[in-house]
């Protein structure tokens, strides 16, 4: 058990409020209102406990990040290479995309952070002087974020996300889909959706706040229960970090051969969470048998 010494350095390193998330599941509920948790602590509770669930929650984030990295580069790479088969600069021209995108407002951003990045980016500097800062998709995607590529993913036409879906080792069968669910996947690939609830997931994890018992925006599932390995994500919908650890998981084995995420996740959790008096993985939204899931499965 920590100190009082030891503990009032967390509180004045960490904060009270960002540390208070990590506590309160270790409060008691108020009689009669079991929807409110009181000030009493459970019986057994040590501070010590609640700052090793926040080192577990830190570490996971480190986790989330580096995935998510990798994820984006990928993105980024196969978006320029299908936008930059028709022309360099078709990003520029809303008839390349689906008529519900917001063209305007993704190019106005685009704008944003070539501005941003012109000061310290050499390619940026060379297109300027060279092609009158003219910047082909190839160049203008390393200065964008994940954000502004997922949502020129979103906003490609359909023949296109499904190709590029394929190429990151995402093969829908939509045989087994009901009609309409076939239907809207043919419309706008899922991974679109997916692609915005890791976009949340990042930004959570970039402004250092909870995830492991945090709902994200719900995304629906029924698509990627198709692909093997995915099977074990949630039936209808995913909105806690089980999923889109499971999504990045598939994701980073197929485009990073022989990446060793997955295990580092799994060995983090068994080591440092479940140990954890009172918690269970239920709470990120794990199933009860996850370990035995293909994709997280000891390799």
């Amino acid at each position: 058990m920590l100190d009082s010494g030891v503990a009032a350095h967390w509180l004045r390193a960490v904060g009270y409020y960002r540390l208070s998330g990590y506590w309160y599941p270790y409060r008691q509920f108020t009689p009669h209102m079991p929807e409110d948790r009181g000030d009493q602590f459970i019986p057994d509770t040590t501070f010590d406990e609640v700052v090793r669930l926040y080192e577990f929650d830190r570490k996971l984030r480190t986790l989330v990040h580096d995935g998510v990295e990798r994820i984006e580069v990928a993105l980024r790479s196969h978006v320029s290479y299908v936008v930059g088969e028709t022309d360099p600069l078709a990003y520029q021209d809303a008839a390349h995309f689906r008529p519900t995108f917001d063209h305007g407002a993704w190019l106005s951003t685009v704008r944003g952070r070539v501005a941003r990045a012109r000061r310290h980016s050499e390619p940026i500097r060379h297109h300027e002087s060279r092609y009158d800062g003219t910047l082909p998709i190839w160049v203008l995607t390393e200065v964008l974020d994940f954000s502004d590529v997922s949502r020129l993913y979103d906003g490609m036409l359909a023949r296109d996300q499904w190709r590029i879906a394929e190429q990151l080792g995402v093969h829908v069968n939509d045989s087994l889909l009901s009609v309409n669910q076939r239907k809207k996947a043919r419309k706008a690939h899922p991974l679109a959706r997916w692609f915005e609830h890791l976009t949340v997931l990042r930004n959570t994890c970039a402004h250092h706040s909870r995830v492991w018992n945090r709902s994200f925006t719900p995304v629906s599932t029924a698509a990627l229960r198709t692909i093997d390995g995915l099977d074990c994500l949630p039936h209808g919908q995913s909105e806690r970090v089980f999923g889109a650890l499971t999504v990045m998981g598939h994701l980073l084995q197929q485009t990073s051969p022989g990446t060793t995420w997955t295990m580092k996740v799994r060995s983090l959790i068994e080591s440092t969470f479940t140990p954890l008096a009172g918690r269970a993985v239920a709470e990120m939204g794990f199933p009860r048998d996850w370990q035995h899931a293909s994709l997280w499965a000891e390799q």
